[in-house]
């Protein structure tokens, strides 16, 4: 009778252990759902940040600006090619269909000047030629999208022959891009374009 009830007392307690591994096997496993789930919500906040909006565009054309203003055809190339990344991963959901319209018929010109400042870090009057026209597509962009920031198109009657130049800039001061240094302040604020939300 007592080895009966040493190997029941035995039996109780190996079973007694192995449904406290199971309970801890479950605690593990929630703790590795937990973790799993961390990662997934991870992964979903980079998959936000590697969407783009028409900000990190205009964030990207202004630094590509301040640089021809400063006559730095690398770091006007640097900011083009970021603007060109930046480009491909904008969310055109939420734009509304006159929006989106627009977008559809700059972002390819956009993307194609972007590309030719870019690759021409040597010829700064090249990128000059390009930033006129991406500025203006970039006018007509953020006309129709709006900005965070209150932005001002200056124009430049010189440029081109006298046939003038416009550009966006993030302060009233003029700081000609078409001239840099040689001709900074040659130009004049045309406009405001207020911020939205």
């Amino acid at each position: 009778m007592k080895v009966l009830f040493s190997i029941v007392l035995l039996a109780a307690s190996i079973l007694y252990s192995a449904c406290g591994n199971n309970n801890d096997n479950s605690k593990e496993t929630s703790v590795n759902n937990d973790t799993a789930s961390q990662a997934g919500d991870t992964a979903n906040s980079n998959e936000v940040k590697s969407t783009g909006t028409i900000n990190d565009v205009v964030t990207g054309y202004l630094n590509l600006k301040n640089a021809l203003t400063n006559d730095n055809g690398k770091g006007a190339a640097s900011a083009a090619n970021e603007m060109t990344t930046t480009l491909a991963k904008v969310d055109e959901s939420a734009f509304s269909s006159e929006q989106k319209k627009v977008y559809n018929e700059v972002k390819d010109d956009i993307k194609e000047h972007a590309e030719h400042i870019g690759s021409n870090d040597s010829n700064i009057e090249h990128q000059r030629e390009h930033f006129d026209l991406l500025s203006q597509d970039m006018i007509e962009l953020v006309k129709a999208t709006g900005s965070t920031q209150n932005l001002f198109k200056d124009f430049c009657p010189m440029y081109n022959d006298k046939k003038g130049a416009s550009w966006l800039s993030e302060t009233k001061e003029i700081k000609n891009p078409y001239y840099g240094k040689k001709m900074r302040e040659c130009g004049e604020v045309k406009e405001e374009i207020k911020a939205k939300g």
